[in-house]
């Protein structure tokens, strides 16, 4: 039986530049459009935006180490490029809703969510992954509010004024560098105040001590993995699990294997098996409990197994979930009612 999911991650919205009708057509390229989504049954996800450096691959080339890898950060972005880059990004968003004809709605509240889930209509949950595009004194967090954001991750893998994401290092721990800064810890507390849940995902450990210090809203990180399992630096420590549980929070599971967060060796696999992504679900749930492990795919923002595909693949890693013994209810958790509860929560409307 095919069930609605939320999905915790996903960069589609880099897919598009002027037109976002393919995303209603159907697309050959990409993890995700309106047509498979709605057969996959993907009701609502995070769609980020997301400021690629000008001139460099915001990715570059990975530096081989005695055991792994190591990709050094990339330079900052300037406030001027990344807001204009950022506005760009969410006017296309926007779009998204308005040549919809109804299908696609922007989630500004859990009633939005909730009629995703019914079937009325696919929903998008506005998200920030690295917020150089907001300024310090956060008169574009208010601005971006009113367009829908909900949900602010204060970094990707690069330094900005709030705080400092982690490299992609293999192996590694994430505590690679200074916690938040001034303006990052006011970043937060604004989250707070507005009703914007904080992503974690990309953070090094300072930063995520920093923010379990200062938030009053359940820690989550939409796209991370267990580091026990893959030690990399963009995967969560079990002091970190521990802690996402006892705010009441959750972990969105990535499929990520370029970079490879899910395997145990580190290395490009797109042969990964889909037990190899559940594995990371029941280390998490046996760990923190059912209600703080969720799904955060990554999908058009990294590489995922040839088991997944696409979003396409996703009615294969539930129907595996309950292959492995999950009852109807515990997989609808993982799938919906988890990231539910947790932005009904965070979001107070």
């Amino acid at each position: 039986m095919k069930i609605p999911f939320i999905d915790g991650h996903n960069d589609t919205l880099m897919n598009f530049e002027n037109d976002v009708q393919p995303f209603f057509s159907g697309t050959k390229s990409g993890h995700i459009d309106w047509p498979r989504g709605v057969n996959a049954g993907f009701a609502a996800g995070f769609f980020a935006v997301f400021c690629p450096n000008p001139d460099t691959d915001p990715l570059p080339v990975a530096y081989k180490t005695d055991k792994g890898y190591e990709k050094p950060l990339p330079p900052c972005l300037k406030y001027e490029y990344a807001c204009r880059y950022t506005n760009k990004v969410v006017a296309r968003f926007l779009q998204l809703e308005k040549q919809s004809k109804g299908r696609f709605k922007i989630a500004r509240t859990i009633q939005d969510l909730d009629q995703a889930i019914a079937g009325e209509h696919m929903a998008g949950i506005l998200h920030i992954e690295g917020a150089e595009g907001i300024d310090e004194d956060l008169n574009m967090l208010h601005v971006l509010y009113e367009a829908g954001l909900r949900s602010v991750g204060p970094v990707w893998s690069r330094a900005n004024i709030f705080a400092e994401g982690v490299p992609y290092r293999f192996p590694s721990t994430p505590d690679t560098g200074p916690g938040l800064t001034e303006n990052g810890k006011k970043l937060v507390e604004e989250c707070n105040h507005l009703g914007i849940m904080v992503d974690l995902s990309h953070l090094n450990e300072k930063g995520f001590w920093d923010v379990a210090t200062i938030s009053r809203d359940p820690l989550v990180a939409t796209h991370s993995n267990a580091h026990k399992i893959c030690p990399v630096t963009r995967n969560l420590t079990d002091k970190q699990i521990d802690a996402i549980g006892d705010s009441n929070g959750l972990i969105g599971v990535t499929y990520s294997i370029n970079p490879n967060m899910v395997t145990a060796d580190g290395g490009n696999n797109e042969g990964a098996l889909l037990s190899e992504i559940t594995k990371h679900i029941h280390y998490i749930a046996d760990r923190i409990g059912i209600d703080h492990v969720s799904l955060g795919s990554d999908f058009d923002g990294t590489r995922v197994p040839k088991a997944m595909k696409d979003v396409s693949g996703v009615p294969k890693l539930i129907a595996l979930l309950r292959k492995e013994g999950w009852s109807e209810e515990e997989v609808e958790k993982i799938a919906y009612k988890n990231w539910i509860r947790v932005l009904k929560e965070t979001w107070k409307k």
